[in-house]
């Protein structure tokens, strides 16, 4: 791969098939940084998580009324006409929404001249992961991309961490709202009354500490996840009735001192004593400059950037640029832009089907696809968007992606992009795609091909599409 297909591909989205590749890569990667808006046009009109939540809150209210007084409801065919109705009207309202979300973050992908940026985008919400195979998040997990990552994707470590630990997606995701300190007032107002007991949930601390900060052989014990989810106590959503002490936080989110478990923490070592929610805050600072979150993070972007199988000399570098940074996110997007490892020609990393939709889409030009057909292609290539199967995310190895079968889907959903495109212009749409990169085989076959259709769909099918 030249510089030029290197930077359009690996570090962006794709090239633009009617934009001229940039003569100086790596200054056209920075330039970014002044360029990026994270609230482009296609995104402000999208509704916003303190709307969400409270939608969310309020189904939740009325499905409590249709349940109450009912046995258990194995399916909805079983229940009765008040729960069926409330069951379609949230979940048809927020499945119309999911894929208008989808369409709208499809469209700003598309269209970014600012692509690497992008790429960053996609790349925390995938580390900080939320997912739709939580039913009961779907209304969320947009407005958690679009204003936790988004906004934060060009700042500090830090800022990122608070933001999408404290969202009301994550909080929802990991059952953060049903989290009660033992010893907090609402614990021991329970329990005077005899009231059924709610206790701490630990999946956020825990998600924390192994999946977003330090990683599985971070250092941490059972025992700082139990005093981290003791200090996380009191985050919860904005608008709960039995918690009217809750203060907003802006976004659908709130702090209650009343599910809030008093006292001081002990975690990784060092003694918390701070009040209320700044407890956790400092918390999740000390862990955002933690020197296991340097190496995990560094990691991860290493093998986001250069092979599955990163190499040490890049992690070490990302983990010392991190480290001297203070977490500083444009700091590692520079040292991944001068780093060796990662210019180098052979094409290790094989695309998610998102990545590989969205290059085929921004390669071709079409940008007219219903919010419904864009969705169901994510499915039917096999990455739900904001689906993945667990806290961790979608993987970003090929051994995850690059099976027959996937392949095999693939070149179908290529052979419809092609259809919809009507290019005829495709050796040299190739050669402006991998300028200085195009496989003699690639070009061979894109010209014997038996109409431009046929060509455009082994373009895009091609070895130079499905790696970066």
């Amino acid at each position: 791969m030249s510089e030029q297909s290197i930077a359009l591909n690996r570090f962006g989205l794709g090239a633009r098939g009617d934009d001229a590749p940039p003569e100086n890569p790596r200054r056209w990667l920075l330039g970014q940084f002044d360029r990026y808006d994270p609230n482009p046009a296609a995104l402000r009109d999208r509704p916003g998580s303190k709307a969400a939540a409270a939608d969310f809150l309020h189904y939740r209210l009325n499905l409590r009324g249709a349940l109450r007084g009912t046995d258990q409801v194995d399916s909805l065919e079983e229940a009765g006409e008040d729960l069926q109705q409330v069951l379609r009207g949230y979940f048809g309202k927020v499945r119309d929404k999911y894929f208008a979300d989808v369409a709208a973050r499809g469209q700003v992908a598309i269209d970014s001249d600012t692509p690497f940026v992008e790429r960053m985008v996609h790349f925390w919400s995938n580390h900080f992961a939320v997912s739709v195979a939580k039913r009961q998040v779907s209304g969320l997990v947009a407005p958690y991309e679009f204003e936790a990552i988004r906004p934060h994707v060009l700042g500090s470590f830090r800022e990122l961490l608070r933001a999408a630990a404290l969202h009301p997606g994550m909080l929802l995701y990991l059952d953060q709202d049903r989290s009660v300190g033992p010893n907090s007032l609402g614990a021991r107002f329970r329990a005077s009354r005899g009231m059924d007991e709610v206790g701490l949930n630990e999946n956020l601390a825990r998600e924390i500490l192994e999946l977003h900060t330090l990683g599985v052989d971070g250092g941490y014990t059972q025992a700082d996840v139990t005093e981290f989810a003791r200090a996380l106590t009191g985050y919860t959503f904005d608008g709960l009735p039995y918690l009217r002490d809750a203060q907003p936080l802006g976004n659908g989110a709130a702090f209650s001192l009343v599910v809030h478990e008093p006292g001081r923490r002990t975690i990784l070592g060092k003694t918390y004593r701070q009040r209320d929610g700044d407890q956790a805050l400092a918390v999740l600072d000390d862990l955002a400059r933690h020197p296991s979150t340097a190496r995990f993070v560094a990691t991860k972007l290493a093998r986001h950037f250069s092979a599955d199988d990163p190499p040490g000399t890049l992690v070490a570098r990302l983990e010392t640029a991190f480290r001297n940074s203070d977490g500083d996110l444009p700091t590692l997007y520079r040292t991944l832009i001068e780093a060796p490892e990662t210019w180098r020609p052979e094409r290790h990393k094989f695309r998610t089907p998102w990545e590989w939709s969205v290059g085929a889409l921004r390669a071709t030009g079409v940008r007219e696809l219903p919010a419904r057909i864009f969705t169901g292609i994510q499915s039917e290539l096999g990455q739900t968007t904001w689906g993945p199967p667990s806290p961790a995310g979608f993987a970003d190895t090929a051994a995850s992606w690059a099976a027959p079968d996937a392949l095999l889907r693939r070149i179908e959903v290529a052979e419809r992009i092609a259809t919809a495109s009507r290019r005829t212009d495709v050796p040299a749409l190739a050669r402006r795609l991998f300028p200085d990169a195009l496989n003699d085989t690639t070009a061979t076959a894109i010209a014997r091909a038996e109409s431009p259709n046929q060509g455009l769909a082994l373009l895009l099918a091609a070895p130079e599409m499905m790696r970066r």
